[in-house]
C-alpha cells in the first residue's frame, strides 16, 4: 500500500580527532590551552595508576571489591572536564577518574570500597551523586536534578554517566523520554565498553549504534571514539555549551572498552578472547594521548613516579584511619528509625561491645594466596 514518508532516514555521525596510532586530523583539533592538556593527562594518568594500586589493595584484602576503569579514561575524564563545578555530575559504579577530577578526595575512595559510610558522601559544597551501584537508576535521579535546574532557572549542567547495558534497562529510556519531553538541560554519557559483564553488545541490541537510540526521544545523539579524549572533550564541550543555552538535552556515545576485569569478582576470560583485548589495547586511550602531548613537547618527565607517590601517600592516609563503624549502616535508612530498626542496631551493638574492636588490616602482612578457582590480575 502507499504511504506517506514522516521524516528522511536518519544519520548518526561519528567523531574521531586522534586516531590509535597517533595521527591528528587539525581541522577538528579542539582548542585547548597547554595547561589543560596537561592536566587531562593528569587527570587520565592518576585515574589509571590509581586502578592498578586499588587491584593490589583489593587482592591482599585491604579494601572490597570495586569496579576498574583502565581503558575508559579519556571517555570519563574527556567529558567531565568540561562541567564547571556548580554543574552536576551523576556517576554509575566505574567513574573513578570522573570523581578525581570532580574532587574527590584519593583516600575518601579507598573509604568507599572498604566499607566506610564517609566514602559515598559528596562534600558539602560538591555537587556530584555518589557511586550507584543499581545498574541504570541514577538516570531519571539526573533528569530531575536538570528539571529542578531549570525551574529555578539556574544555568547548571547535568552530566550523567552509565555503560551500554544501562540502554537495555528501563531507566535509561524513561529518562531519555522525559528530558526530551522537559527538555532540560543533561548530557547522557554512555561509555560502550562493549561488555555488559560477560553479555557482549551485539546480544544487548540490534541497533548499530547506541547514539541512535537519542532520536526516538527527539534529542541529538553522536557517536565518539571513546579512546580519544581530543574527540570526547570536543562533542562533550558542544553537547554542554548546547543544555546551558536551553537548547536541550544531548546522548554521547563513547566507543571504549574495558580493559580489564568487570569487577574483582569477575574473571573476563570466561568470555572473551585474548585477540579481542590485544586488538584493543593497541588503541590505549593513554599511550595515544601521551603521544600526542609528546609531540607538542608537553608530556612531562617524571609524572608517573610523581602520581604513584600521590597516590602512596593517600594509600597511608586510608589505613591510619579506624575501621569504619558498623553501626552506620542504620543511620541513614529512615528518617526516624523504626522500633524494628532500633532493636537490630542495639543487637549489633551489644554483639560488638561483646567482641571487642575490629582490628585494622596490617599493611605489612603479605597477600593472602588466591581461593581456589580466583585469578589474581596482572593489570
Amino acid at each position: 500500500m502507499p504511504r506517506t514518508v514522516l521524516e528522511p532516514r536518519f544519520q548518526v555521525e561519528h567523531l574521531s580527532i586522534l586516531d590509535s596510532d597517533g595521527n591528528l586530523d587539525a581541522s577538528l583539533e579542539p582548542d585547548i590551552p597547554a595547561a589543560e592538556l596537561k592536566r587531562l593527562y593528569h587527570g587520565m594518568l592518576l585515574g589509571r595508576r590509581l586502578d592498578e594500586r586499588m587491584i593490589r589493595l583489593q587482592r591482599q584484602g585491604r579494601i572490597g571489591t570495586f569496579a576498574p576503569i583502565k581503558g575508559q579514561e579519556a571517555s570519563q575524564v574527556g567529558a567531565v572536564s568540561t562541567l564547571r563545578p556548580v554543574d552536576w555530575m551523576v556517576p554509575s559504579f566505574r567513574e573513578t577518574a570522573a570523581m578525581l577530577w570532580r574532587g574527590w578526595p584519593l583516600e575518601k575512595l579507598l573509604m568507599l570500597y572498604a566499607g566506610y559510610l564517609e566514602g559515598g558522601q559528596p562534600g558539602p559544597e560538591q555537587n556530584d551523586l555518589p557511586v550507584t551501584i543499581p545498574v541504570a537508576t541514577q538516570l531519571p535521579h539526573a533528569v530531575g536534578l536538570a528539571y529542578a535546574a531549570q525551574y529555578r532557572g539556574d544555568d547548571a549542567v547535568v552530566m550523567a554517566f552509565c555503560g551500554d547495558g544501562a540502554t537495555s534497562e528501563g531507566d535509561f529510556h524513561e529518562a531519555l523520554n522525559f528530558a526530551g519531553v522537559w527538555h532540560v538541560p543533561v548530557v547522557f554519557l554512555v561509555q560502550n565498553n562493549q561488555w555488559a559483564i560477560s553479555v557482549p553488545l551485539k546480544k544487548q541490541t540490534h541497533s548499530k549504534t547506541i547514539a541512535q537510540k537519542a532520536l526516538a526521544y527527539g534529542l541529538p545523539g553522536l557517536q565518539v571514539d571513546g579512546n580519544d579524549v581530543l574527540a570526547v572533550y570536543a562533542a562533550c564541550r558542544e553537547a554542554v555549551d548546547r543544555a546551558r543555552a536551553g537548547d536541550g538535552p544531548t546522548l554521547v556515545e563513547c566507543v571504549t572498552y574495558r580493559l580489564g576485569v568487570h569487577t574483582t569478582a569477575d574473571d573476563p576470560t570466561k568470555y572473551r578472547s585474548t585477540e579481542e583485548v590485544e586488538a584493543w589495547e593497541r588503541k590505549d586511550p593513554l599511550t595515544r594521548f601521551g603521544t600526542y602531548l609528546q609531540k607538542k613537547n608537553l608530556l612531562e618527565d617524571g609524572l608517573a613516579e610523581s602520581v604513584d607517590a600521590e597516590i602512596a601517600a593517600a594509600v597511608q592516609r586510608f589505613e591510619a584511619m579506624g575501621p569504619p563503624d558498623p553501626l552506620t549502616m542504620f543511620d541513614h535508612a529512615y528518617g526516624e528509625r523504626p522500633p524494628h530498626l532500633e532493636s537490630q542496631r542495639a543487637a549489633v551493638a551489644e554483639r560488638l561491645s561483646n567482641s571487642g574492636p575490629t582490628p585494622a588490616p596490617d599493611a605489612t602482612e603479605p597477600p593472602s594466596p588466591p581461593m581456589r578457582g580466583q585469578r589474581t590480575s596482572r593489570r
